[in-house]
């Protein structure tokens, strides 16, 4: 059995609002992921320590740097700026996340991968929760490449810049 298929005619129509789809929600995804650790860096620094994998001085200043990333990730696709930059920086963030959490995973740490907020060593008794987060990851990462392949997208400064009109097939 085959998977049914969007007939050639409709994907052109459908591409553009499934592109501002994977564009906002990825945005949604850095607004979130920046806003939740900018308050507190240094638990944010932490939370790529714990990773054990770069020095300490470096993984704190990562740690402190990458809310205003993802943060600055956010905004260009919630305007649609630079969409396939933001787009292929978020590709490359999200594979050394995913890349990350399996390291953690396979070398047997017990951390909370302090993607949506504090992160770091997980207290006696608790369970990492990797496979999920690499699933999730993976997932973004889709919407990544969609919008790698099709950055143009409606309601975005890119195609504002370039004169792009939306048009909507009404059958």
């Amino acid at each position: 059995m085959t998977a049914p298929r969007i007939p050639a005619a409709r994907w052109p129509a459908a591409r553009p609002w499934l592109g501002i789809a994977a564009r906002l929600g990825l945005a949604a995804v850095w607004l979130v992921a920046g806003a939740t650790k900018v308050d507190d860096l240094a638990a944010s620094g932490r939370a790529v320590n714990a990773y054990q994998v770069l020095p300490y001085d470096l993984a704190t200043v990562i740690g402190a740097a990458l809310p205003f990333v993802e943060l600055a990730l956010g905004v260009l696709l919630l305007v649609g700026l630079a969409t396939r930059l933001a787009a292929g920086i978020s590709a490359a963030l999200l594979v050394v996340f995913v890349t990350g959490i399996a390291s953690a995973w396979s070398r047997g740490l017990a951390i909370d991968c302090g993607c949506f907020g504090s992160g770091g060593q997980l207290a006696a008794g608790q369970a990492p929760s990797y496979l999920p987060e690499i699933l999730r990851d993976l997932g973004f990462l889709v919407l990544a490449g969609f919008l790698l392949t099709w950055p143009r997208t409606p309601f975005s400064v890119d195609g504002w810049l370039a004169g792009d009109t939306v048009e909507v097939d009404d059958e």
